[in-house]
């Protein structure tokens, strides 16, 4: 069977993703173009240099879920498949075809053949097996593919070319998986490498783009991999990439970076907030965007804390929020304010407005209930104990600050203090597993909804602590699930819950937006709003 007349799990991995469709990509508006704007004949050669706002710690594409990382390590790796981000249909990449068992427990990979690592190794169905069986030992930092993993009964490798993944339970979610860079395949030598070691030192792929050097805090180079000859289909230019060299450097000030691409010193940004359109528009440089799929930006709270136990605190934090101020306000221009716990971009996504107004009397309402009362500083106390949280955040964005201090006076008219406590994004795992934080803000990007059962299962990390409910069996059957209908129902009851109970407070949706030098044609977003640097080139 091939991917164009898969079985029924597999055609729906991608008529789901269908869904997506007509809202995923937008434009800045008449002038500034999409990502591949531009005319003229592709020419090879010449640098990119990209300005990122931070760096993840880590050089394992595996092991990090960071977007300004995930940037250049994409570069390196090939998946088993792709999503097209258009359409949302999974196409072949390093498996030609595949098989999908009728009860999505069985999932079988026809392997392409001649593709190798940039180490001279050879793709072959035991490598594969062996970055699969690899996954439950990387550690905290593998929240990703550990999750996309879950349940993995054996990986077999049926013949040199061919190899099988078999779940104990039905995961209708794998395909989609197998398109991600947390399930990039890595060559023999690096998965039997420690974590720490592909970490520090980086990891051998069989991508376009190979990594020649990683200094933490400072720098990423890839250099063209020469002879690469099996890309993706969705890709524009077969075989090499245009471009011999990628450089992205760690700037993390918004000023700088757009100073930099205003001067020709960079080729392209990140993070570029609603301050810096202005300034950008109408030069030499354009703007792109693109709606993340995925959780949106929400404060995860840590549902084991004492006062958070209490479901009318964490509810009153929800209806305390103006999320159409805070979009407004500090967010790229066209970022919708959160409608529910995944974004509207995300298959199986369900409107929830009517779940998350902004209505600070029902706040009040709901803190008094709880035996809130105000203090002479107008914070709350009880109990001679303050309402007091501490939100924990990652340098990774510049609009991380700006939201979290509109938030944070939002909650003080309610009689909520928030102290706000910046860390480095290197921190995220080792802070999550620790559990030591009352709130954290950040989202997840991933275009399928499993993503709430990678985050909010207590079978799996469970690192905002939810309590043992009726969510998990949710969360698990919808996994499970072959029929189409039935997920979107079983996802659009896990939706609810999450928002009703406030397990976590859904603020605002990501919207990624770059800076993009008017001479940089074709730097293209994939499906989760990541770029695609093989068919870029300057000119």
């Amino acid at each position: 069977m091939t991917p164009h007349a898969a079985s029924r799990p597999a055609r729906w991995a991608a008529s789901a993703a269908l869904l997506t469709t007509g809202a995923l990509l937008t434009a800045c508006g008449a002038g500034d173009g999409a990502p591949g704007a531009g005319g003229g004949r592709a020419t090879s050669g010449g640098t990119l240099t990209f300005a990122v706002s931070s760096d993840a710690g880590c050089a394992d594409p595996q092991q990090v879920g960071s977007n300004d990382t995930i940037y250049s390590l994409r570069q390196i790796v090939d998946s088993l498949t792709d999503q097209d981000p258009k359409t949302g249909k999974i196409t072949p990449w390093l498996a030609k075809s595949w098989d999908v068992s009728p009860d999505a427990t069985t999932f079988t990979f026809r392997l392409r053949p001649g593709v190798t690592f940039s180490d001279g190794t050879k793709l072959t169905a035991q490598v594969v097996k062996d970055n699969f069986d690899a996954v439950p030992e990387l550690g905290a930092l593998a929240t990703l593919p550990r999750g996309y993993l879950s349940g993995v009964e054996s990986t077999t490798a049926l013949d040199p070319l061919t190899v099988r993944v078999r779940f104990k339970e039905p995961n209708a979610q794998f395909l989609q998986a197998t398109s991600t860079h947390s399930l990039g395949i890595e060559s023999a030598a690096s998965v039997r490498r420690t974590p720490e070691q592909r970490c520090a030192e980086g990891v051998v792929g069989s991508g376009p783009f190979v990594l020649k050097s990683y200094v933490q805090n400072q720098s990423v180079t890839l250099a063209k991999r020469t002879g690469y000859a099996w890309g993706s289909p969705l890709w524009s230019k077969k075989g090499e990439a245009y471009l011999d060299k990628l450089v992205f450097k760690v700037v993390p000030e918004a000023g700088v970076r757009v100073g930099s691409l205003q001067s020709g010193q960079v080729d392209a940004i990140g993070g570029v907030g609603k301050a810096n359109e202005p300034t950008l528009k109408g030069g030499q440089a354009r703007l792109a965007q693109r709606a993340n799929p995925g959780s949106v930006f929400n404060l995860g709270l840590n549902n084991s804390r004492p006062v958070l136990k209490d479901v009318r605190v964490r509810q009153a934090i929800s209806y305390a929020l103006d999320r159409r101020q805070i979009a407004d306000t500090v967010y790229p221009t066209g970022t919708r304010p959160a409608t529910s716990i995944l974004a509207h971009t995300t298959p199986d996504y369900r409107d929830l407005t009517a779940q998350l107004p902004f209505d600070a009397a029902k706040a009040a309402s709901l803190l008094d209930s709880a035996g809130w009362q105000a203090g002479a500083d107008g914070i709350r106390a009880k109990g001679g104990a303050r309402l007091s949280l501490t939100v924990k955040w990652f340098a990774n964005s510049t609009t991380n600050q700006p939201a979290l201090e509109l938030i944070q006076q939002q909650l003080k008219a309610v009689g909520i203090d928030v102290v706000l406590k910046q860390l480095q994004i290197a921190q995220i795992a080792q802070v999550q597993q620790s559990g030591d934080f009352d709130g954290l803000w950040g989202n997840l990007t991933r275009a399928d909804p499993d993503i709430l059962r990678t985050q909010y299962s207590t079978a799996l990390v469970n690192a905002y602590h939810l309590p043992k409910s009726p969510l998990d069996s949710l969360l698990t059957r919808q996994a499970a699930t072959t029929d189409p209908a039935e997920r979107t129902r079983l996802v659009g009851e896990a939706q609810q819950l999450i928002v009703r109970n406030a397990y976590v407070v859904p603020v605002v949706e990501l919207l990624t937006q770059l800076g993009v030098s008017r001479k940089v044609h074709h730097l293209d977003f994939d499906a989760s709003s990541r770029i695609q640097l093989h068919d870029t080139w300057i000119g």
